[in-house]
């Protein structure tokens, strides 16, 4: 593969205004960081943390011009450590991509081999990136949850911010998995979208949020999901039953946790972080074989955006209100 090769890809220009511009230009793989393994990209999805990253948000990504996008799924085009071989299938998501490494919004990237996986049986390329990142750390949770001890006749396993794509997969995967799910959101007008991705039960926010401020709260939940943080996962964790478990990885609602050690002390309960960016290569190799197996959410897979390069424009401000339902998959091949 010549380092000429031009292709499109999203790039995001600090102007000397110190304001954050994206345009599709043209680039080489001659622009791109230096790495063993070049892989065409068929398929990337959009996240929250490219959203920022395409705002320029300092916390993701302080080098420009930049190429955002921490999920990328194709076919190598070369491997120099031979860890690879040009033709195969594979995915990348999280380590560095997306965030200071150009990421899958262009259709080719330059990684470390280690970063890859091969695309498990089970998953067609576009699948995988309807899964991405989000699918991952929704599985990651799941898995965590299990280790933990939580069973389905334990009781309600309890999902916040449930029509994102965290929360919209792990609904999904935990009834497959035969919990009964109760799903907390913002949104009852998407009650019926997640009782079709299997939640039992749906409950607006508010009421999960209630009584945040006392120091415990009635026993409700077997286990928990949680995206939100702030006073939410407080009163998730206030109303967990005793010997509960309940997992953290993300910040919709704020990265402070009010909270007494009350629950931990009197309750039992867990509290267990869940960071699917630095995640061991076996790790990522076992949940990635349950998602295109017996977790793979068949009826989320039903439900899916899908845009090119050119119709991010309109994502990425759509996906910080907090009004993207579900996952959206980007089509580098129609870019």
């Amino acid at each position: 593969m010549e380092r000429t090769t031009r292709f499109k890809a999203l790039v995001v220009e600090k102007t000397p205004e110190k304001q954050f511009v994206r345009e599709i230009r043209e680039r080489s793989l001659s622009d791109l960081e230096e790495g063993e393994l070049v892989v065409r990209v068929h398929y990337s999805s959009l996240n929250y943390k490219d959203a920022l990253s395409a705002t320029g948000h300092p916390g993701v990504t302080r080098q420009f011009p930049h190429t955002p996008g921490i999920d990328a799924a194709g076919e190598v085009v070369s491997c120099a450590s031979g860890a690879f071989t040009p033709g195969e299938k594979v995915l990348v998501t999280g380590y560095d991509l997306g965030m200071e490494t150009d990421g899958g919004f262009g259709q080719y990237i330059r990684i470390p081999a280690s970063w890859a996986l091969k695309l498990p049986e089970g998953l067609t390329l576009r699948e995988s990136m309807v899964l991405g990142t989000a699918g991952f750390t929704a599985a990651l949770s799941v898995m965590k949850l299990q280790r933990a001890g939580v069973r389905p006749e334990d009781g309600d396993v309890l999902v916040t911010g449930s029509t994102g794509g965290v929360g919209s997969i792990a609904v999904s995967i935990l009834s497959q998995a035969g919990y009964r799910v109760t799903a907390s959101t913002g949104k009852m007008a998407e009650a019926d979208y997640l009782r079709g991705l299997g939640a039992a039960a749906v409950i607006h926010r508010d009421e999960v949020s209630a009584g945040a401020d006392k120091a415990l709260l009635p026993e409700r939940w077997a286990g928990a999901v949680d995206v939100v943080g702030d006073t939410t996962l407080a009163a998730v964790l206030k109303s967990t039953k005793y010997g509960g478990t309940v997992t953290c990885c993300g910040l919709v609602g704020s990265p402070e946790l009010p909270l007494n050690v009350y629950p931990f002390i009197l309750r039992s309960v867990s509290l267990v972080g869940v960071d699917s960016v630095q995640a061991s290569h076996e790790i990522r190799q076992e949940v990635w074989t349950r998602l295109g197996a017996a977790w793979k959410p068949a009826r989320l897979l039903e439900v899916v955006k899908e845009c090119n390069l050119q119709g991010l424009e309109a994502m990425i401000p759509t996906i910080l209100k907090g009004a993207i339902k579900g996952r959206i998959v980007i089509n580098l091949l129609d870019s």
